[in-house]
């Protein structure tokens, strides 16, 4: 009877242990940050601040607004571009850290993603100035396309210099993602490691939901019009970056104008390759991979991803419709 007795306590503890442990849940943070917006889950843990959080959070990204915006005068990069001398110029170690990857990038796709692209960016009106009236001219576009070049740029310890004074660096094809890392650096200091954090598109996710499931993610078909579901993924602990030119372009004559900038022409990209996706550990990373392989083509970009092994999903147009090409590394988190 003293056994059954105890046993019974044993029990009836164990219960009462179970029924006073509060099931996971998902918190939902999201905010405004670089133009757009920030939306962020993640499965709580008891005592968390979750205003002190959302708070950090904000003040991290307003300084990567504040260190890397081209829109605005006054951060760290925008004062880079107005700096018209050779000397050196300091600069963040967080915004070198941003400019050693964009040109590593720049190098091993021959070019393709080129920060220092911007003067043709602006030129064709998706940058902070307006978009012209007209399509440039021939002269227009070669004398833009001269003040570019990666090689023209110089990263030192602490500072960053120009061979042309009057070089423009934008750094939107991939500030992001690094917003996108920043903003998960944060999650795991805190010990917060089931999360989904996502910046204008680009994402970061770990660990998995409150009810034990994985993330899954939404690849959007290539429509201007309308949204549709091209694709649903699931990626473990990593991030997902996706260009496309099917939202951002204007047209003239008949003909469309994206603001994807091919650096070796000068001009918007004219093939059918309309999305690429790439999954990779670092969003800055996959940020910058996904525009360069998309100002590619699909011929180049399949080469490029099979060269380096990298998970990729590409979209392209066809006259029948759309035709979706997958890399073997990518095959692991289509659903």
């Amino acid at each position: 009877m003293q056994r059954l007795l105890g046993g019974s306590i044993l029990w009836l503890l164990l219960c009462l242990l179970v029924a006073c442990t509060p099931a996971p849940s998902e918190t939902a943070l999201s905010g405004k940050t670089m133009g757009t917006t920030y939306h962020i889950k993640f499965v709580n843990h008891q005592g968390l601040d979750e205003q002190q959080l959302q708070a950090d959070i904000d003040a991290a990204l307003a300084l990567v607004n504040k260190q890397m915006s081209t829109y605005d005068p006054d951060s760290e990069l925008s004062r880079f571009n107005q700096w018209q001398s050779s000397e050196p110029f300091p600069l963040s170690a967080q915004t070198l850290s941003v400019m050693r990857e964009a040109k590593r990038l720049g190098q091993i796709s021959a070019g393709k993603l080129d920060v220092t692209v911007g003067p043709l960016v602006n030129l064709w009106g998706f940058g902070p100035k307006a978009r012209p009236e007209h399509v440039p001219e021939q002269q227009v576009i070669d004398a833009a396309k001269a003040q570019t070049g990666l090689e023209k740029l110089h990263l030192h310890a602490d500072s960053a210099s120009k061979s042309q004074p009057d070089l423009y660096v934008d750094l939107s094809t991939i500030a992001k993602g690094y917003g996108v890392d920043v903003v998960a650096d944060i999650l795991d200091d805190r010990g917060l490691h089931d999360y989904l954090v996502e910046i204008g598109g680009e994402m970061r996710l770990s660990g998995q939901k409150a009810n034990g499931s994985a993330w899954r993610v939404a690849i959007e078909k290539p429509l201007s019009g309308e949204r549709a579901v091209q694709q649903i993924i699931s990626v473990g602990n990593n991030a997902v970056a996706t260009s496309g030119d099917y939202r951002n372009y204007f047209e003239e004559n008949g003909v469309r104008y994206s603001h994807l900038i091919d650096p070796t022409t000068g001009y918007p990209i004219q093939h059918n390759l309309v999305s690429v996706t790439v999954v990779h550990p670092s969003s800055m990373t996959a940020d910058g991979l996904a525009t360069a392989i998309n100002v590619m083509g699909a011929e180049q970009g399949v080469a490029f991803a099979t060269e380096h092994k990298l998970a990729v999903l590409l979209i392209t147009r066809e006259k029948d419709g759309f035709k979706a090409y997958n890399s073997p590394e990518f095959e692991p988190f289509l659903q």
